[in-house]
């Protein structure tokens, strides 16, 4: 992990992650960050296919279209996002088991503060949060 590790990201995106989070509360809402460098320059949307308030699950398929999406954009997948319908924005027990990219950054959306934090897990499950930087109008 490096100790220089952040995710930028558009307000444009978090409105996007917000606008999913609520749409599919009380479940948890879930998907992929594309860019470059450690900015995120596109949302992908996912389905949790668990279809649950306390943890996700994502399909293979859109899995695979995500990557297919994100390629054909000229990006690479930088994050993966979901939700916390009641809950504060950190790492559950079953987020850290379920992180096994440590080249992932891992994004959680609190509905309940309406704020976003972002994490690195490595392979032995230590967990260390790491900086977001919101920016206006990069998008555009």
């Amino acid at each position: 992990m490096s100790a220089d590790q952040s995710i930028e990201l558009d307000r444009a995106i978090l409105k996007e992650i917000d606008a999913q989070a609520r749409a599919e509360a009380p479940n948890e809402a879930c998907g992929y960050l594309a860019g470059k460098n450690g900015a995120a320059r596109l949302a992908i949307k996912l389905t949790n296919v668990d279809a649950s308030p306390e943890h996700y699950s994502m399909s293979p398929k859109e899995q695979f279209s995500a990557v297919k999406k994100a390629r054909a954009a000229g990006l690479d997948l930088v994050a993966v996002y979901h939700s916390h319908p009641a809950t504060p924005a950190r790492m559950s027990a079953e987020d850290i088991k379920l992180a096994n990219d440590p080249g992932m950054i891992y994004l959680i959306y609190s509905l309940l503060e309406e704020r976003i934090k972002a994490f690195v897990v490595d392979p032995e499950k230590r967990v260390r949060e790491v900086p977001v930087r919101v920016t206006e109008g990069a998008l555009s």
